[in-house]
Parts: structure tokens; C-alpha cells; sequence
């Protein structure tokens, strides 16, 4: 079956009569795993991230000869997913992550499914148990390609070493054009180790696979219409605008427009943050202007964004006046939340690019929008309920203030990536980010254990970059031992353990909704009755551990000490540096809409619900 855009599930390439790509080019006799290795020489891929097992161990015969592909050998699979990710991220390219078969493909899971959802480019290739013992329950034998295929763009089982270049060329094809994504490559081993012989270019046949990336111009001349026409604007941006390199062309048609900016979790620094007209991040968690804006717009441009449940909220009764201009490189994803009354199916940067003409056409003939009302509103309500933070009580270290303080004094142009939860939605509220590219998080799967090897990941895509990774205690131990990796291998990161002691994001939610029923959310040991956690235990002793896998680590208690021991993190580069902030563990997120409500029932803090006034229900 001919694939479309959006097509997955194992492709066994046929045997084909030509596999070379120029008359000219240079025939050389290789075995399957040589080719492999030079494919991935030749489509451009710098640095993999991998463990070797028996099914791919021939592929790691050559790899060890390559002048041209660093591979970083990581302790988990899971950390080579996760790198790979963060890799492509932060450098823009396709990231690779390379392992065995079996239990080593099946700890891939995680990181692909995060790469899908996320829409983020990476081949995964996995060694495949030899052809003819596939579907006998082999040892160390898992139908990866079977298990991967709602979670990949397309995956390929080959087991004829003649089809690896091709494959591999083809690989990267799909997984950087059209809606980036995962691709999985399963080699059999027999395929590996067999002798073929290799030209490239090689000739790539994907029938049916053609992404459209130019939008229709009546579709873009109608938009343009609504834009002007509208009262109430926003540019609902999503993170298809960073996969599209359009942070530039966003920044002109918002200038041009004057409408308000509001940029999703995965779109923050696609539109600087100190932007006039940036209202900030929607959603749960999203800044109370931002969620009001998109709830009393009449208008919603919608680029690179798929309306999904955190940002809307309560489906039914979200942004109820609105009409809808959605633009998606992906087709699938216009109309399956909320009916489109303008879609657009195109490439960020191309609809961004019409969408400036088009307007400007519409200005020259005198239509242009009136939004001084609407401003007025936006500004009451972004002066009335900023995003902010009470320190504590007790004089303990706020979470806030030490996410708020690592931003402000982060060498320019630092990447920060983030785990999963409470210290992920501070560190999107609390760190300006005036840069596309400079922050990492897991968005649409939500993954503990994200922040480490991404950010291994990003420091080794950008090595004279700065790299933080704001993580949780919970997170930090389900991926530290990537800390190893990055000590051995030279990728000075730097993390922030903002430790509370619990699953800080699952106890708020326990403390707001379960009557403070700490049910399995204390870390450390010796909590008491009421499950809180008993005061000064270590256990695991995070400096020690970071100290014992070749870091450089520091704990931080005293909000006096703060400032100092950030610096000192930052003047460290010679290794990775671990600081384990010991945080006040009551912290919570706000503002907060929760979950299965309607974003008017949005609570800019803990009992404070936002009076918008009856005059702006019209």
C-alpha cells in the first residue's frame, strides 16, 4: 500500500532492480554493517548515541573505524532515545540512537513514543535477531517493528544487506520532511553480516510519500480577511513553528497584525518572551492572560498547534466565539479537535511567509485591524494576574526563585532542559526565553526521566553551548546514570535537582484535590504519619551519588547561598556539575485550570478565581 504522511507499520523493502543512485558513482564491496555505517557517514549523522548487543555487534565493528560518526555509549537504551531527542532539538537535525534487540529495542519505547507525540526527528536502529529465526521466540527476539508501529512515522524491518543504504536514506528522508518524527530501522543480523556492495546516492523509492508543504492561496487570502476583520485576535503558535525554522517570519506577521502572541509548551522562544505582545504560555498551567485571551477571542490562528487537551481544557466550551484559522503541515491534525473554519495544510514557514503578504495586500486596500479595545483588556488582565510566587514562610528556598535565579544568571544563549511536572511548568513560567532552540521538554508524553540525557543530548549537538537540565528529584532517578555517560564522554552539563522530597506535581494534586491523602508520593524515607517528609534525610544522598559518578556536586538550603552557588555551577566546565537544591516541598503551580473543567475556570492562584467583569462576555 502506497504510504501517505502520516503512515506507519514495518515496511519490508522488495527486491529492487537498482539500488545505486548515479551511473557514476563509485561501487564498493562491503558487508551490511559496513554500509550501514557508511549510509549514516553519508546522509550526515555526526553522533549517535548507543549500547551494543549480540544482534547489532557487527554494526559496531565498523562504527569503532568511522572518522565521521562519534558514538557515546550510554548505560540505558532509554538514555540513548532520550539524547537523540534532545540532539535534534537543540541542533535542528535528525538525532540517532543505536541498539540491540529484544529488551534493548523494547527500552526504546519510551523515547519514540516521546519523539512522536513531540514531533521530533530521530532514527532509532535496532538490531533484529537473524532472518530466518524471526517469529520463533528467538533469544532476545521482540517484533520491535509490530510494537513501535503506532508510535513511529514509519519503521522498516530489512533483512536483505543490499536494501540498508536505501533504507537508511530513506530513514532520514521521513523522519526530517513533512511533520518530523520517529523512524525505526530493524536489520537482521544475518543482513548485517552479509556481503553487498554500496554506491550513494541510493535511490529512494517512497510512492505516495509527498508531503505537502505550500498552502493553497485562497486558503491563505482568507485568513488574511478574518485577520483584519477580527476584534479579537490571537496567534495561537504551536511548536510546528520551531520544527519550520519560522521564528523570524512569526515575529514579522505578529508585528504587522498587532495581535497578541501566545506560544504553547513546546513553542516557547519561538517568540521572545519580552515581546509587548506576548501574553504567554496556555493551558493547565498557562498564564491567565494567555488562557482568558484564547477563551475571548473571536479569532484564533492556529500555526503549527493541535488544540490538544491541556490547552483547551474542557473541549465543548473552549474558546466559544472564535472562529478557527488552522494551519498544520499535517493533515490529520486539522478538524480532529476543533472544526477549522480556514485550513491551511502547509509548512510553518510558508503559510507564515503568504500569511505577511496576504495581510499586507489587505492593508493596502485599507483593511486593517482595530484591536486598541482588546488590548485595553489584555493589558488589565496581564497587569492584575501575573504569573508570580510567594516565598516561603519558614525561610526555606523557593522553588521559584531558584528555577527564576538560574535563568537570570545562565550565560546567553544557554539550553535549558526540563523533566516532568512541577519544576517543568516553573521552568517554563520562570526563565525568559528569547531564543528558539533553547528549551527542551517532553510535552505531549509527559516523561519522567526526560531531562538528563536530553540534555547530554543538546550539549553534545552544541558543545560550546550552556546547558541546564531543571529536574526533579523524582525524575532525576529514573535516568542519572546517564551522568556517567556524560563524564566519561566529556558533555559538561549542569542540573538542578529541585528536591522536595515527593512527586511534587502528584502531591499537589493529592493536596488540592484528595484531601491531603499523601498516598505513595514521599521520596525520601521517614515520612511521617501525615506523609510528609522527615526533615534532614538523604536518602539517596544526591551529592554523593552525583560525586560517585564523576560530577561535580554541591547542596544548596540557604536562599542566602543561592546566588553563590549558582555562579560556582557555571564556572565549572570541565565536568558535569550536580546542585541539589532543597526546595520547600508545599510549592505549588499556579496558575492551574483543573483537569476536565473549562478554561474559565481557570484560578490564577490557590482560592483566587479571576473577576474578567460581565462586559467582556459579549
Amino acid at each position: 500500500m502506497p504510504m501517505t504522511e502520516q503512515a506507519t507499520g514495518a515496511h519490508h523493502p522488495q527486491p529492487r532492480a537498482r539500488t545505486g543512485g548515479s551511473p557514476s558513482a563509485a561501487v564498493e564491496h562491503l558487508t551490511g554493517a559496513q554500509s550501514l555505517i557508511r549510509s549514516l557517514e553519508e546522509v550526515g549523522a555526526d553522533t549517535v548515541f548507543g549500547l551494543p548487543g549480540g544482534c547489532i555487534l557487527p554494526a559496531y565493528d565498523p562504527l569503532m573505524d568511522s572518522t565521521r560518526v562519534r558514538h557515546v555509549l550510554v548505560r540505558h537504551e532509554q538514555g540513548a532515545g532520550h539524547a537523540a531527542t534532545g540532539y535534534a532539538q537543540a541542533t535542528g537535525k535528525v538525532g540517532v540512537c543505536i541498539v540491540t534487540s529484544g529488551p534493548g529495542a523494547t527500552n526504546l519505547v519510551t523515547p519514540i513514543a516521546d519523539a512522536a507525540m513531540d514531533s521530533v526527528p530521530m532514527v532509532a536502529i535496532t538490531g533484529q535477531v537473524a532472518s530466518a529465526a524471526i517469529g520463533t521466540d528467538a533469544f532476545q527476539e521482540a517484533d520491535i517493528c509490530g510494537i513501535t508501529m503506532p508510535i513511529t512515522k514509519h519503521n522498516f524491518l530489512v533483512t536483505r544487506a543490499e536494501d540498508i543504504a536505501h533504507t537508511i536514506a530513506e530513514a532520514f528522508h521521513i523522519a526530517s520532511t513533512g511533520r518530523p518524527g520517529p523512524v525505526l530501522v530493524d536489520i537482521a543480523k544475518d543482513a548485517l553480516q552479509s556481503k553487498t556492495t554500496f554506491s550513494w546516492p541510493p535511490q529512494m523509492d517512497l510512492p505516495g510519500y509527498r508531503p505537502v508543504t505550500k498552502p493553497h492561496a485562497k486558503q491563505i487570502r482568507e485568513a488574511a480577511k478574518l485577520i483584519t476583520q477580527a476584534k479579537r485576535p490571537v496567534l495561537y503558535v504551536g511548536g510546528g513553528v520551531m520544527k519550520a525554522g519560522a521564528t523570524a517570519e512569526l515575529k514579522v506577521l505578529a508585528e504587522l497584525t498587532g495581535a497578541p502572541v501566545t506560544t504553547t509548551l513546546m513553542a516557547l522562544g519561538s517568540f521572545p518572551d519580552s515581546h509587548p505582545q506576548h501574553v504567554g504560555m496556555p493551558g493547565m498551567h498557562g498564564a491567565v492572560t494567555a488562557v482568558t485571551a484564547l477563551q475571548k477571542a473571536d479569532l484564533i490562528v492556529a500555526l503549527g498547534a493541535r488544540f490538544d487537551d491541556r490547552v483547551t481544557g474542557k473541549l465543548d466550551s473552549f474558546a466559544p466565539y472564535a472562529k478557527i484559522v488552522h494551519a498544520d503541515i499535517d493533515p490529520a491534525e486539522i478538524g480532529k479537535n476543533r472544526a477549522a473554519d480556514v485550513p491551511i495544510v502547509g509548512d510553518a514557514r510558508e503559510v507564515i511567509a503568504d500569511l505577511v503578504q496576504a495581510v499586507q495586500a489587505e492593508h493596502t486596500e485599507g483593511n486593517t485591524g482595530d484591536y486598541a479595545a482588546w488590548w485595553k483588556d489584555l493589558n488589565r488582565w496581564r497587569d492584575t494576574y501575573p504569573v508570580g510566587y510567594d516565598l516561603p514562610d519558614d525561610g526555606s528556598l523557593s522553588p521559584q526563585q531558584v528555577i527564576e535565579r538560574i535563568g537570570e544568571l545562565a550565560p546567553e544563549g544557554t539550553i535549558f532542559a526540563a523533566g516532568v511536572g512541577q519544576h517543568q511548568m516553573w521552568a517554563s513560567h520562570f526563565i525568559k526565553y528569547e531564543q528558539p532552540a533553547t528549551w527542551l521538554n517532553s510535552g505531549g508524553a509527559g516523561t519522567m526521566g526526560y531531562a538528563v540525557p536530553a540534555a547530554m543530548g543538546a550539549k553534545a549537538g552544541m558543545p560550546d553551548r550552556t546547558v541546564w537540565a531543571i529536574d526533579g528529584d523524582g525524575c532525576f532517578q529514573m535516568t542519572n546514570q546517564e551522568l556517567t555517560t556524560c563524564a566519561l564522554n566529556n558533555i559538561p552539563i549542569k542540573v538542578a535537582i529541585i528536591n522536595n522530597g515527593a512527586l511534587g506535581m502528584v502531591r499537589q494534586w493529592q493536596t488540592l484535590f484528595y484531601n491531603q491523602r499523601y498516598s505513595n508520593t514521599v521520596l525520601h524515607s521517614g515520612a511521617d504519619t501525615d506523609g510528609n517528609a522527615a526533615k534532614g534525610t538523604r536518602v539517596p544522598d544526591f551529592v554523593k551519588l552525583s560525586e560517585a559518578m564523576g560530577c561535580y556536586a554541591i547542596r544548596c538550603e540557604d536562599p542566602a547561598d543561592l546566588d553563590k552557588v549558582i555562579a560556582e555551577a557555571n564556572s565549572i566546565n570541565d565536568r558535569p556539575v550536580v546542585v541539589d537544591f532543597i526546595v520547600h516541598e508545599d510549592a505549588m503551580v499556579w496558575p492551574m485550570v483543573a483537569a476536565g473543567t473549562s478554561n474559565d475556570e481557570v484560578m490564577a492562584a490557590r482560592g483566587v478565581r479571576p473577576d474578567f467583569g460581565d462586559n467582556e462576555d459579549d
